[in-house]
């Protein structure tokens, strides 16, 4: 009896985009505007969060479709922190102190210190590249930045929004 072999991986196609790590410690929407204003693009912060673990975590997500460049730009924070607060059954009198533990969850652990990532769809020359990221390097409020390469990505799955 002969034994066929189905192979998966001829059928799932490799996802072509830039990514862009971001250090800051500005808020999501404020680094949304400069961004804009930098790159000349119409990011829109999304009605739905990215959710990563089964509404744990809650990711903000920026995005903006440039429809003559048939590109997709994703502007996602890489930190959620979750508070959660612990109880200890065993004391239950007057005097129990239940402390809030706080979690921080990472988008793509592998690089945990990017506050940010921006995601380009189709992925970029490397002087379109070179320019996105001086052009971000720019701004005043901007630590560093700096190019990620997807093939070094071991979470590349939790990349896909859509």
């Amino acid at each position: 009896m002969a034994i066929k072999k189905l192979v998966l991986d001829d059928f799932l196609e490799e996802e072509n985009f830039s990514l862009i790590g971001i250090h800051c410690t500005i808020e999501d929407y404020r680094l949304a505007y400069l961004l804009n204003k930098a790159l000349e693009l119409k990011l829109v912060r999304q009605d739905n969060d990215l959710d990563n673990n089964n509404n744990k975590t809650a990711f903000s997500i920026f995005e903006w479709e440039d429809d003559t460049q048939f590109k997709t730009w994703n502007l996602v924070s890489n930190t959620c922190k979750v508070v959660t607060s612990q109880t200890d059954n065993n004391l239950d009198s007057l005097f129990s102190f239940n402390p809030a533990v706080t979690k921080t969850h990472h988008l793509v652990p592998e690089f945990s210190k990017a506050n940010y990532l921006l995601k380009i769809d189709n992925e970029l020359h490397s002087k379109k590249e070179k320019l996105i990221l001086e052009k971000i390097l720019k701004i005043d409020q901007v630590i560093t930045a700096y190019s990620i390469a997807p093939e070094s990505l071991k979470s590349k799955d939790q990349l896909i929004f859509n």
